[in-house]
């Protein structure tokens, strides 16, 4: 089959024929039908995070299921189907008390060990999967706990934002801030998941949306999507226009950037008591500095894994509300590329020029 593999950082992927393994007994082979391109992967491609190498990358994938290993129950061949990189073993702390997003045994318990045959490989060569999914490719082998079955009738072009940028952006608002209706909310970058989270202010009834970029058209776009207002981060103080706006500063902001500057300035834009929630994977050994006085007022800074998710529960609720046209995940697509031009896309994303890009298999 042919994947996106990377194999050095920092590097461009290169399209290869690599072989794919038999589906151990909990494990599923997903035939590809979309799958988007998330900054994620790029920070490895770029070395912010550390990467084994040769990986094939991509995680945010929505597919049909072509095989399934012995002990698989609840998937079977024919279902449709996303992945999330927010697996889960089912049975740690973490995954029964609720948050099966900050499980701590999946890289033992849902990955095949060191000595066993290698889900992928090259000319007899192990061939790693970032994310343990690596979806960027024909196809893909994944355990049943990182898959979430869906109904037919859902495009799995769209469906596949789902699986990263949608649940992730959706899930900042609804699971880790709680914001309440009426609350006013500010979101720093108006890529795939700032837009997902303009999108669920606006579900969740907040009364005041500012949208913050760089870029015009996509405040223009974070607009059509629930933005009741925007600021041009290139024009204008961020912070100080949102607290002008919002009359002494929002109930929440939330950081979908990923720097240690937008960190600091979403902290900022606070009201007393506000909280900032930090949705962008901030470089490793990137520290960030906040007054401590502000603490005096109750403000809060909180992290946000994935969006909190229970992406089994949330992802067919999120289907119901795009079928339904509360969701709008068409917008979020700027362009929908082939495998061969993975390359081009990230270097999109990199120039702004692209909210979520798509990648479509035959």
């Amino acid at each position: 089959m042919k994947a996106a593999v990377l194999r050095s950082v920092p590097g461009d992927l290169g399209v290869e024929d690599i072989e794919i393994a038999d589906p151990g007994p909990r494990e599923v082979v997903v035939k590809t039908v979309a799958a988007g391109l998330c900054h994620s992967d790029l920070h490895f491609m770029e070395g912010k995070y550390p990467a084994r190498l040769p990986s094939v990358v991509g995680h945010e994938s929505a597919g049909v299921v072509e095989r399934v290993g012995s002990l698989v129950r609840y998937v079977q061949p024919g279902d449709h189907v996303i992945a999330c990189l927010s697996a889960f073993c089912g049975h740690c702390e973490f995954c029964t008390s609720g948050r099966p997003a900050l499980c701590a045994r999946k890289s033992q318990d849902l990955v095949r060990s060191a000595d066993d045959e290698p889900r992928l490989s090259s000319k007899g060569q192990r061939v790693n999967q970032l994310f343990d999914l690596g979806a960027l490719a024909e196809k893909f082998l994944a355990h049943e706990q990182a898959l979430v079955k869906i109904r037919d009738d859902m495009p799995l072009d769209r469906a596949a934002l789902l699986g990263c940028a949608v649940v992730t952006g959706l899930g900042a608002v609804f699971h880790t801030a709680g914001l309440a209706p009426g609350e006013s909310a500010a979101v720093i970058g108006c890529g795939g998941i700032g837009l997902s989270a303009v999108q669920g202010a606006r579900i969740a009834g907040a009364n005041t949306i500012i949208a913050i970029d760089r870029v015009p058209w996509k405040l223009e776009l974070a607009r059509q999507l629930g933005a009741t207002h925007t600021v041009d981060a290139s024009q204008e103080d961020a912070s100080g226009k949102v607290k002008e706006i919002s009359g002494g500063g929002v109930h929440h902001a939330f950081e979908a950037v990923g720097l240690k500057a937008t960190a600091e300035q979403a902290f900022a834009m606070l009201r007393n008591g506000g909280q900032a929630t930090l949705v962008g994977m901030i470089p490793i050994g990137t520290a960030i500095e906040l007054p401590g006085v502000d603490f005096l007022w109750e403000k809060r800074v909180a992290g946000s894994n994935m969006g909190s998710n229970r992406f089994r529960t949330d992802i067919p609720r999120y289907i119901d509300m795009y079928l339904s046209g509360r969701l709008d995940l068409d917008s979020l697509v700027t362009e929908t590329i082939s495998l061969e031009r993975a390359n081009d896309g990230y270097a999109a994303m990199k120039a702004g020029a692209a909210a979520r890009t798509v990648v479509a298999f035959g």
